[in-house]
């Protein structure tokens, strides 16, 4: 491996732990366009490799949030358990649809939020919401609501093969009224598990490629830790206008991979 490549993958690894320790995003949206963009890797293998990139980033990151006390402990595992059980109800739906009619939005929908988002502080975007939509039956039925969502969760990202980070932040702001420090922290914690259980299924039928894995989960873990630490200490405006700023750079990076790939 070259030292190029080396630098490459450690530097995706490390923009992929910034965006999973800020809202936790999956680092597909970093790590698997880097690779096949800039070192030619075959997409199923970039994909493999960004899952178990997340695997770290999104453990690192999910232990911050844990000592600053913005995580959902109970909520959060039974959204992941779920979430885990449709992906693979949804990869097996995924194989009777064509591959156009897949994913074809994702990337302006992230793109519109985030400029919601620097808009509007996510507080009063939240009261808002629930104004004008009725969501007070699960205030007090969250066990129940994570179970639901957190299946829909996994059978769109099993569907379009999305990591599914960007949906859990957004049912769990608006849906279940979490503020942005807690939803992120749990988003991190679900996508830990999502994403160990999407790269023991993958490497099942691919090689484990272990040096790429091992570089660029380094950079994930120290871009994870810086992120995750200023995500904790920031105030809920400005991370709110944060967010907003990287959902508009991720945006804009899956229009342009759906354009070109």
């Amino acid at each position: 491996m070259s030292i190029i490549s080396i630098i490459v993958i450690l530097i995706a690894g490390w923009g992929a732990g910034l965006v999973t320790g800020l809202v936790g995003a999956s680092a597909a949206v970093i790590v698997t366009p880097m690779l096949v963009t800039f070192l030619g890797y075959p997409a199923y293998t970039a994909i493999g490799i960004s899952l178990a990139t997340d695997v770290f980033a999104s453990s690192a990151s999910a232990r911050t949030y844990y000592k600053h006390g913005n995580i959902d402990i109970k909520n959060g595992i039974s959204m992941a358990i779920m979430a885990v059980v449709g992906a693979i109800i949804g990869s097996l739906i995924s194989k009777y649809i064509p591959d156009n009619a897949l994913g074809g939005g994702s990337g302006f929908v992230t793109l519109i939020m985030g400029i919601q988002f620097i808009r509007t502080p996510m507080n009063v975007k939240i009261k808002r919401f629930k104004e004008k939509f009725d969501l007070a039956f699960f205030d007090d039925k969250k066990v129940l609501a994570s179970i639901l969502f957190g299946t829909l969760i996994g059978l769109i990202c099993g569907i379009v093969g999305a990591g599914g980070g960007i949906m859990i932040l957004f049912i769990l702001t608006f849906i279940l009224g979490y503020d942005m420090k807690t939803a992120v922290g749990t988003s991190v914690l679900i996508m830990a598990c999502t994403a160990l259980s999407g790269s023991i299924g993958h490497f099942i039928h691919s090689g484990f490629p272990i040096k790429e894995i091992a570089i660029a989960s380094i950079g994930g873990l120290i871009g994870a830790r810086m992120a995750s630490k200023f995500a904790n200490l920031a105030s809920e405006e400005k991370l709110s206008k944060i967010v907003g700023i990287v959902f508009i750079v991720l945006g804009s990076i899956m229009t342009v991979q759906k354009i070109i790939f």
